[in-house]
């Protein structure tokens, strides 16, 4: 299960993060199902390393997680960005991926923009008050990433690993910026769902059930992309304020059933 809440994906998120309160899917999956949820990478109490992050690096996370537990093969199920981590599983890894739940999926062209806005309102903080200036301002602050941009990507960390806050605040400025530019481009490419090529959906033969969003975060256009390129995919054809605990894990269990 790959978490909902952009760059701090925890896995409380599927309980704790909007509609996903409201539709409380996991508790339902957990009566039939082993649920792994996780940490993503720099969020929680998972770690990181400051590198120019792609889809590709987030999925390899979910592989070896599932290395890790002895899982030859998993339905998937991604939430707002984690739907974009899921489909570039699938076509990564598509022998390891059961059916895959795309659960409000983020993307848009306001998405995109925001997610560039704010990495770059993040490095002009940087550029004023230096990587030690970053580190320092997570310190006295309990903001994310999301609620306060000046904080970066890597803020989790940052409070969490005093060895990985050290290296980061002598990290050379310049190259900080390549990465951290070169994250918004890799990440953040297109006005729709990033994370796999349009391509590559269209030869995916996953089963993939795809639940709407219906703000600038998570656009019905993202969805229905997402309906144009996947094959196989049910388009669930419900409002948000339709998703609710009495309807959601009915239809999502009813899909991977």
């Amino acid at each position: 299960m790959f978490s909902p809440g952009g760059f701090n994906a925890t896995l409380e998120n599927w309980r704790t993060h909007g509609v996903y309160r409201k539709a409380n899917v996991l508790a339902h999956l957990r009566e039939r199902f082993t649920c792994i949820t996780f940490d993503r990478r720099e969020s929680g109490r998972s770690g990181g390393r400051v590198e120019r992050i792609g889809w590709l690096d987030y999925a390899r996370q979910g592989r070896s997680l599932l290395d890790h537990l002895g899982i030859e093969r998993a339905h998937l199920m991604g939430g707002c960005v984690g739907c974009s981590v899921a489909l570039r599983f699938a076509v990564s890894y598509p022998d390891r991926a059961g059916r895959t739940v795309l659960f409000s999926p983020a993307g848009g062209v306001r998405y995109r923009m925001l997610q560039h806005a704010r990495l770059a309102r993040h490095l002009g903080y940087v550029r004023e008050h230096g990587l030690q200036g970053v580190r320092d301002l997570a310190g006295v602050t309990d903001a994310g990433f999301s609620a306060d941009a000046r904080v970066g990507p890597w803020v989790t960390v940052l409070r969490t690993d005093p060895v990985f806050a050290a290296e980061y605040a002598k990290t050379d400025p310049d190259r900080y910026e390549l990465v951290v530019n070169g994250m918004a481009r890799l990440l953040f490419d297109r006005d729709t769902v990033p994370g796999a090529e349009p391509e590559d959906l269209l030869l995916l033969d996953v089963p993939t059930l795809i639940v709407p969003g219906q703000d600038a975060s998570h656009a019905p256009s993202a969805a229905r992309y997402l309906q144009e390129c996947l094959p196989t995919a049910e388009y669930w054809d419900v409002p948000v304020a339709e998703q609710t605990e009495t309807t959601a894990p009915a239809r999502v269990l009813a899909f991977l059933g």
